[in-house]
């Protein structure tokens, strides 16, 4: 078992309840003495070999061929001693030491809370003078908390919201391409959103600032339902070029990423930078990806017509032409699945089916919104538009057995379920 450095254990009482109660009370009396010490390591051995003595195994050394009942229980007894030492050692700030432990006995929806109570410590304890070696712990407390939020995806947006904190917007913008940006699009998007509101936010800001400095009062513009946008309209416009408030490549960035958020506070901020975006000289914009070769006049549409900000036939007609214009062989599917996720998100699902089918995907590259899981299947199109057969005559014509036979197989569980929900009405 692990040595520890501590207070100078107690034999006598070890010998003493071993003779008295036997050796589980003794066990549990040394784990229970264990935990009031903080010797948390120790208790996870101890419970181990709790473990291996409940199940009848060799108290050392190897267990042995295991059948699945007696795997089974060592693995939920495992599971229970990682708990039970990996909290207590969470709390105490011993994030690391803690992630051994919580890595495979907690959900994500326990560990965020927790993991960002620790890190409200230390940011509540940044702004007071502390020693050489207090700040030195301090400092590789965050770096633990960020390895473990950030790069083990425990809590991307926790760790984005400290990379923010403490190496701005670059560095956090860095941070989500190389580690967030891989993960299923659900653990994207709180990140994401923290990214958008952060640029938003400092936008608004510089914007603000630079009408003051130019003899305005932009208080009323900052308490409009959208301050940025009532900030462009006071300082002239949405089509007058009036400055540079942030950097252009952060800009940019901040518009591609938001693509994974549906919620409408962050697309109405997306909305909001792209109408900044569009404001932008155009010697001073970077051609992005097709369907976003013009990136702020493409982001406008997109995240516009998804909160009624601008019309949902020209968005949709945009991408349209910009679908029409692409190989996909050269650009890869993002023309196609942009196209696809706007008109699900529009509520035009079969029109989102028939693009869906219609284009050639051999041999192009999947986009990152196909990577992230953020498209929906075609099932779930067929099923929500009832188009059934464009989808199975899709099928036939690509050679795609597999969703025909799914599809064949949810048209009539779809259509049981109508059945059964009329004679239920009868």
């Amino acid at each position: 078992m692990t040595s520890e450095p501590d207070e100078r254990p107690d034999f006598a009482a070890l010998e003493a309840a071993f003779a008295d109660r036997g050796a589980d009370a003794m066990l549990d009396a040394l784990a229970a003495s264990l935990a009031s010490r903080g010797r948390w390591h120790a208790v996870f051995d101890l419970r181990m070999v709790q473990a291996r003595r409940t199940l009848g195994l060799p108290l050392a050394g190897d267990v042995g061929p295991l059948d699945d009942a007696a795997r089974d229980r060592l693995d939920r007894l495992s599971l229970a001693a990682c708990r039970e030492v990996g909290w207590p050692l969470l709390d105490a700030g011993q994030v690391a030491a803690a992630w051994m432990y919580l890595r495979a006995a907690a959900t994500a929806d326990e560990l965020s809370p927790r993991l960002a109570a620790v890190a409200e410590r230390v940011a509540g304890g940044e702004s007071s003078p502390v020693a050489a070696d207090e700040a030195d712990d301090r400092e590789r407390l965050r770096q633990e908390i960020l390895g473990v939020a950030l790069w083990e995806s425990a809590d991307p947006a926790l760790g984005i919201e400290l990379v923010l904190r403490t190496q701005g917007t670059c560095n956090a913008i860095t941070c989500y391409e190389q580690a967030v940006s891989r993960l299923a699009a659900t653990r994207q998007q709180p990140a994401a959103r923290r990214l958008v509101e952060h640029l938003h936010a400092e936008v608004i800001c510089n914007l603000a600032g630079d009408l003051e400095r130019r003899g305005l009062d932009p208080a009323a513009a900052l308490s409009a339902e959208m301050p940025l946008v009532a900030l462009l309209a006071m300082a002239g416009g949405r089509d007058d070029d009036m400055g540079i408030h942030v950097d252009v490549s952060h800009l940019q960035s901040i518009l591609r990423i938001a693509r994974i958020c549906s919620d409408q506070a962050t697309l109405r901020r997306g909305w909001e930078l792209a109408v900044y975006a569009c404001r932008l000289p155009a010697e001073v914009a970077y051609p992005g990806e097709p369907p976003f070769e013009h990136v702020g006049q493409s982001s406008r549409l997109f995240f516009g017509a998804q909160v009624g900000m601008e019309s949902a036939a020209e968005a949709v007609a945009h991408f349209r032409r910009a679908l029409a214009a692409a190989d996909p062989v050269e650009v890869g599917t993002l023309p196609v699945d942009v196209l696809v996720l706007l008109l699900h998100r529009l509520g035009r699902d079969a029109e989102a089916l028939h693009a869906a089918v219609a284009q050639p995907r051999e041999g192009a590259t999947p986009s990152p919104l196909q990577a992230a899981g953020l498209l929906p299947s075609l099932v779930g199109l067929a099923a929500d538009s009832a188009a059934w057969d464009t989808l199975l005559e899709a099928c036939r014509r690509q050679g795609d057995e597999i969703t025909f036979a799914v599809a064949l197989a949810a048209r009539e569980a779809a259509q049981n379920q109508v059945s059964g929900q009329s004679q239920r009405q009868q």
